[in-house]
């Protein structure tokens, strides 16, 4: 069946306000989006602390009520209970229903990174001969599935690595891509670390799903045991890496390769600056708005 779906632009500061009152009128599901979502002024936000709830400062928030809900009952009940909000920026639609998850999955095509590195969906199958490494993910877990041009940058990068037998950290691992793929491509084993637990649950299902479980370990930031690492892959955002830079130092072997992103562009000649100190062989990729900096530890 069809809903109704309000759609409205607010500011940070409002959005418990609005939440709130939109949850008593009925609301179904609530929703938030980056107002300047592509343009210059989109705000990425991708590995928020343990507890928080980051928001951009310009919302679009989007609520769904059922296809007959009274749409003028509603427009002046918030009119009443939200008076900073202008009617003007109020508007409704229809939106037909569909199962959203098989939706994401028919978008989600399989994708090839570097020379032999391919990421398919659960719901294709790969060649059975074909010389290629596969990694197979459920698209229904939106911790990282290639999409995004920081972890295609990582993905590709690791397929041009030698992993045969080696030990890899993935800071930052969402959905435990980067790790799988590293021990896809030949590693012997892979930590990967995230401060979101639920993070942590996606990395190890995906793990047993690509049957690389047994060698996957994943932890909170801190409860990792000591080790060096033979390679090192971060895909964070740009402030994190760089008060990490001598966390990564420590944590891999010298001469270790090394690669980050989650940088915007403009944002890596600092970085650079900040890695030169422990790393060196520097080197900047970039994807339309994004920069991946990789290197090694210095001997």
């Amino acid at each position: 069946m069809p809903w109704l779906e309000l759609s409205l632009t607010i500011r940070a500061a409002e959005q418990p306000r609005v939440e709130a009152t939109l949850e008593d009128l009925g609301a179904l599901s609530i929703t938030l989006q980056d107002a300047d979502a592509e343009t210059p002024d989109e705000e990425a936000i991708f590995e928020p602390g343990v507890g928080e709830i980051p928001l951009w400062n310009q919302i679009v928030l989007n609520a769904l009520f059922d296809a007959g809900a009274d749409k003028r009952g509603l427009t002046a009940a918030i009119a009443d209970d939200l008076p900073f909000i202008e009617p003007s920026h109020i508007t409704w639609r229809e939106v037909e229903d569909q199962d959203w998850e098989r939706a994401w999955m028919d978008q989600f095509k399989p994708m090839p990174f570097g020379r032999r590195l391919w990421v398919y969906p659960w719901n294709i199958e790969p060649p059975a001969e074909g010389g290629i490494v596969v990694v197979r993910l459920d698209p229904g877990l939106a911790f990282g599935t290639g999409t995004h041009p920081t972890t295609a940058m990582c993905l590709e990068w690791l397929d041009g690595q030698q992993m045969a037998g080696k030990f890899v950290l993935d800071y930052g691992c969402g959905s435990g891509i980067l790790a799988i793929a590293a021990l896809k491509l030949g590693a012997a084993r892979a930590v990967g670390i995230d401060n979101d637990p639920q993070a942590l649950l996606a990395s190890r299902d995906n793990a047993e799903r690509n049957g690389v479980h047994d060698d996957l370990d994943v932890y909170l930031p801190g409860q990792a045991p000591v080790g060096q690492a033979d390679v090192l892959v971060a895909n964070i955002l740009a402030g994190p890496l760089g008060e990490l830079a001598p966390t990564f130092a420590a944590a891999v072997k010298p001469g270790a390769p090394f690669a980050i992103s989650g940088i915007l562009s403009g944002q890596h000649e600092e970085l650079l600056t900040r890695y030169a100190e422990w790393f060196d062989e520097l080197e900047v990729r970039t994807l339309e708005d994004w920069v991946r900096i990789s290197g090694r530890r210095k001997a």
